[in-house]
């Protein structure tokens, strides 16, 4: 396939010939950086691990070459680091056993700017070769801007697709900010209790993000945890590990709703909530 950077990669694990590795996806994970779909979209690689019917395509947008960088990698370049993080991602891709990595490797300017529309170009062709169901991508209320110019490209390109090639499912998942902070109802709580050696495994693949200073295995493996233990206060914990994840189906549903408003929707609901749960317990 041709992508509108001639750097652009497509890595198959197995071997199988591109198209019909793309053309067998039924879980796809669309993220900025190499990492964040380990961190973000768990759900859909053991949902795919070990199956023979259902194959996991990861999609890294941007080429990360403006990460941090400490100890080994300390006097790297920018290109070098993007040589070192096009590697790591495919170390994940081989761990995870996906059905296909593809490396678009825009430049972060390139997500940001609204009126760019390669990156969402490249999405859709790559979502009308692979026609998966479910699709993984940031929510909206990440802090990190590359996630959210990555997000908007997702709907985008989405939204240029007829309606029947669409995905069935779309969801904005946790890296750069929490959503344990949205009501019970809006939340969808993806299970990772399952192969916990696997989830290390495909996070500490990054080593220039972990050894280059910030201990993302830790955290993420941590924040699963914590959410299993404190997503329910009047119940045992039935998962030892959970990630949140933003329905943004209705977004590639109804292509009039605004993206913004959606989000701002989903706020008001959270503040309504606290004020009701305070005036219920004032005198």
């Amino acid at each position: 396939m041709e992508f509108h950077m001639a750097s652009a990669q497509l890595f198959v694990p197995d071997g199988l010939d591109t198209v019909a590795a793309l053309a067998r996806t039924t879980h796809m994970a669309i993220g900025a950086h190499q990492d964040d779909l380990e961190i973000m979209a768990y759900d859909g690689i053991i949902k795919c691990f070990q199956q023979t019917d259902k194959w996991f395509c990861g999609v890294v947008v941007t080429n990360g070459s403006g990460s941090p960088r400490d100890d080994v990698y300390r006097s790297y370049t920018d290109e070098q680091m993007r040589e070192v993080r096009i590697i790591e991602q495919k170390k994940a891709a081989i761990v995870g056993e996906y059905g296909s990595q593809l490396l678009l490797d825009f430049p972060s300017k390139a997500v940001k700017d609204g009126g760019d529309t390669r990156a969402a170009e490249d999405i859709a062709k790559l979502l009308r070769a692979a026609k998966p169901e479910v699709v993984y991508t940031h929510n909206l209320t990440d802090k990190h801007d590359t996630h959210i110019g990555v997000t908007l490209k997702v709907i985008e390109a989405i939204r240029s697709l007829p309606k029947k090639d669409r995905p069935k499912s779309l969801y904005g998942c946790e890296v750069w900010r929490d959503l344990d902070w949205m009501v019970d109802s809006d939340k969808v709580a993806f299970d990772c209790s399952a192969h916990e050696n696997l989830q290390m495994a495909l996070v500490c693949v990054f080593d220039s993000q972990i050894a280059g200073g910030k201990r993302y295995d830790l955290a993420t493996m941590g924040r699963r945890r914590a959410h299993a233990t404190y997503h329910t206060s009047h119940a045992t914990d039935k998962t030892t590990g959970i990630t949140f994840g933003m329905d943004l189906t209705p977004l590639i549903t109804d292509d009039d709703k605004d993206v913004a408003d959606y989000a701002q929707e989903l706020i008001r609901r959270f503040a309504t909530d606290v004020a009701v749960r305070i005036g219920q317990m004032r005198g």
